[in-house]
């Protein structure tokens, strides 16, 4: 009977998670397993209409999901999300910045600085601002999960644009730091790096020819490009006691591309 039980509980059962850029791709798996997972979620995207439609989706498979339209850039927004999800479910257990956009593959000498704040403030602001939110309550429970989806853009040099590879190497040290300065206090914090995985992350993109050339040219080594459901997983991973021992690690997820 007890062997039973434990097979029937669920990894994140009853755990407040907030999920960033939650309409589509990678953002929308997370919060579809978290949810058969047990988890109470507030979803996020600039697209309210489509993040609603996941939260819907969710609800109507008996789950928990409340949808807010949010752009991560801007501070106030983000408090919105923190506190209704403190405000909804009395705690704050994960969090998960998902949200993030490309930039083209531009290059560094034709990047204006119009592009080079909009990445920054999506890719780096929008984690800070949430992360910086969210660690007043996780430090109150003495406990918390922060998961920050980066890239391997973020370890390599050429798999993006200079603005884009910029702002995943620095969500990397930022997840570096942060696990490390509250690991005693109960809060852990990675990053996932996923390698080509199929998302509408490129829809409506106008890339640069030359940096799109350069960056696509070893493309040719990737054993394969991912599905977002396989990125769900290791963040699902990350973000329950299976990975308790794990923090302030980066976790590549890209198929052995980066092993070539």
């Amino acid at each position: 009977m007890k062997n039973s039980i434990l097979k029937n509980m669920k990894k994140l059962e009853n755990k407040s998670t907030l999920v960033t850029g939650a309409a589509s791709g990678m953002g929308k798996a997370i919060a579809l397993l978290f949810a058969q997972e047990g988890a109470l979620l507030v979803l996020s995207d600039v697209h309210g209409i489509e993040v609603e439609q996941v939260a819907q989706e969710i609800r109507s498979q008996g789950g928990h999901a409340l949808a807010l339209a949010c752009d991560v850039s801007k501070e106030d927004e983000v408090k919105q999300l923190i506190e209704a999800a403190l405000q909804t479910y009395g705690s704050l257990d994960i969090l998960v910045n998902n949200a993030g956009i490309m930039d083209d593959f531009t290059p560094l000498d034709k990047v204006t600085d119009a592009l080079w704040e909009k990445i920054l403030s999506v890719n780096v602001n929008g984690p800070f601002y949430a992360s910086r939110l969210a660690i007043a309550a996780m430090l109150q429970q003495g406990k918390g999960v922060i998961i920050n989806i980066a890239s391997i853009g973020g370890i390599a040099g050429a798999r993006a644009g200079l603005a884009y590879t910029t702002s995943k190497h620095a969500l990397i040290g930022m997840s570096k730091n942060i696990g490390f300065m509250y690991a005693q206090k109960g809060i852990r914090c990675n990053a996932i790096a996923p390698g080509g995985v199929n998302t509408n992350i490129m829809k409506n993109a106008h890339p640069d020819a030359e940096g799109a050339a350069l960056c696509s040219s070893g493309s040719g080594s990737m054993p394969r490009m991912g599905e977002s459901e396989e990125i769900a997983k290791v963040a699902l991973f990350l973000a329950s006691e299976d990975s308790s021992f794990v923090n302030g690690e980066t976790l590549v997820a890209d198929g052995g591309w980066l092993a070539y």
